[in-house]
């Protein structure tokens, strides 16, 4: 596990976030596609969103968040987009078909871009890290305005489903998000709070931008 001077000193991930259901077929490819690329890419926070509007199906997905829902209806209007799964929201900028390889490597390709060109002190530090027990976060002096959020997730959960339209089929979903909560928001000076542990196995801290855009974000 990074320290927090260790993980302040890292450039920060590019966060990809899926919405995605239990109950949709065209789910399982793109859920296959956030775990490949969170395996295979050090530099990215995947992180799973089930949603909550696929469960007048037969099936109801146990992960199912409203704050999910909400999230991906938020970057909806923020990005002019639709809503709907699988949905891939790359870094708050953009979004793809969660299952569409090749957006989604080309919208990260530009993210990490943007991330190198940064001018030095514009982007803010952000750390989390253990401490008596509840998770310390630490977020540097930035010239704008953010929004904090506390993420809580399960590293895998592999689950049979039993009805719907991926009835009788396995899936293996990684970063099933279990919880999420609005910190105080970063005023733009350094601060620093000592929370409880969210919901979840991990957890993860994000600093979004008004317009959706991800400022900064850790995990431990």
């Amino acid at each position: 596990m990074l320290t927090a001077t260790a993980a302040q000193a890292a450039p920060r991930p590019v966060v990809l976030e899926l919405f995605t259901s239990q109950s949709c077929s065209s789910c399982p490819p793109a859920d296959a596609l956030l775990a490949d690329l969170g395996a295979s890419q050090a530099d990215v926070l995947p992180l799973d969103f089930h949603v909550d509007y696929w469960n007048y199906l037969s099936w109801r997905d146990r992960f199912s968040l409203p704050a999910a829902t909400a999230r991906q209806r938020a970057y909806a209007t923020a990005l002019g987009a639709d809503v709907y799964t699988p949905q891939m929201v790359i870094d708050g900028t953009a979004q793809a078909v969660g299952s569409d390889r090749a957006a989604v490597t080309a919208a990260l390709a530009r993210a990490r871009a943007a991330i190198a060109n940064q001018t030095p002190g514009t982007a803010p530090t952000l750390s989390l890290a253990d401490r008596e027990g509840r998770l310390a976060v630490e977020v540097g002096a930035g010239p704008s305005t953010g929004k904090l959020l506390l993420v809580g997730f399960d590293p895998m959960h592999v689950t049979q489903v039993g009805a719907g339209e991926n009835a009788g089929r396995t899936l293996t979903e990684v970063n099933v998000v279990r919880s999420l909560a609005e910190l105080p928001e970063w005023q733009g000076t350094a601060m620093s709070l000592l929370v409880e542990k969210p919901l979840g196995a991990r957890a993860a801290v994000l600093l979004q931008a008004a317009d959706g855009r991800i400022l900064a974000a850790a995990s431990r």
